[in-house]
């Protein structure tokens, strides 16, 4: 899709908007089904869908607006604290979060949708999501009610309206959080960073927070089998991270990038992507193209 030639902010010079990723069924590893992990993902989706269960119900409590708040932000914590615990996956944070009431963009590598259940289960945020998600049975409820701010990944007529949603929204004071690749990616390669976001940050001059996320097994070599990329859908994803073992999702909290430092959104989203891969060890294309997923092989 091809910009309109004369726009008048930024956020409207983008193209090719549609977020795309190479990364398919031969990035995972091994898919174990044997007798234990079918046990472990009865278990496990029980809990599950107990977990589920109560936030609907406490959800519905939290809509009344005298529970709004500090009550909602803890509420929404412990519950994507006990959502991870359920599938099986333990979060170990390395640095901290601002506590302060200033408005923060925190942007971090997407690598599945565990991903969104680590970010909230450490402070709460408001997460930028796929206009799809709205449609989904349950999450798209609870997602809408946490007050999370939905984009139109297929077109850019939508996009400068999300940007001012969420310029307002760091200028209250918000932690807003986005994965910048617009899609996931199995961790062998990254995407770009995309702008638009950032132009958001710019606006409301509050500073950008990168975050590194890696998915790992106890050992702490890299996973991938928790990767949710190519064809899948939710439930296959969901399925394979319920069989397995155990999983460690890392998440290192890097060092801000305070209002001013950057020039522009362009270079304000590099020293971001720099800053990420530098700790992943995965570098973040600066212009957007794909990298090949076979450049780091898949162990077994």
């Amino acid at each position: 899709m091809t910009a309109p030639t004369a726009l008048p902010h930024p956020a409207q010079q983008a193209a090719g908007w549609a977020p795309s990723s190479p990364c398919g069924p031969g990035c995972l590893q091994d898919d174990d089904r044997d007798a234990a992990s079918r046990l472990r993902m009865a278990s496990r989706l029980a809990r599950l869908v107990g977990v589920l269960l109560a936030a609907v119900l406490v959800g519905a409590v939290l809509a009344v607006p005298l529970l709004r708040g500090p009550v909602r932000g803890h509420a929404l914590r412990v519950g994507c604290r006990a959502a991870l615990r359920a599938v099986g996956v333990r979060l170990r944070v390395n640095g901290g979060f601002s506590t302060g009431r200033a408005g923060v963009l925190v942007v971090a590598n997407h690598l599945s949708w565990i991903d969104v259940l680590a970010m909230g289960a450490v402070q709460p945020v408001r997460m930028l999501a796929k206009q799809e998600l709205r449609d989904w049975p349950v999450i798209g409820g609870l997602a809408a009610r946490t007050g999370a701010l939905f984009v139109d990944r297929a077109g850019l007529r939508s996009l400068p309206a999300t940007v001012a949603a969420t310029t307002q929204a760091l200028r209250s004071g918000a932690v807003v959080g986005v994965f910048p690749e617009g899609t996931t990616w199995c961790g062998a390669a990254a995407g770009t960073f995309r702008r638009a976001a950032f132009q958001a940050a710019v606006d409301a001059q509050v500073p950008v927070r990168p975050v590194a996320i890696g998915l790992r097994r106890p050992d702490g070599t890299a996973d991938r089998s928790s990767a949710f990329v190519g064809d899948q859908t939710l439930w296959d994803s969901l399925s394979r991270v319920l069989r397995l073992p155990a999983l460690v999702c890392e998440l290192t909290v890097l060092p801000v990038i305070p209002p001013g430092v950057a020039a522009d959104r362009r270079e304000l989203a590099r020293l971001a992507a720099d800053a990420v891969g530098a700790h992943t060890g995965v570098t973040h294309p600066h212009t957007r193209h794909h990298p090949s997923c076979a450049a780091a092989p898949v162990a077994a």
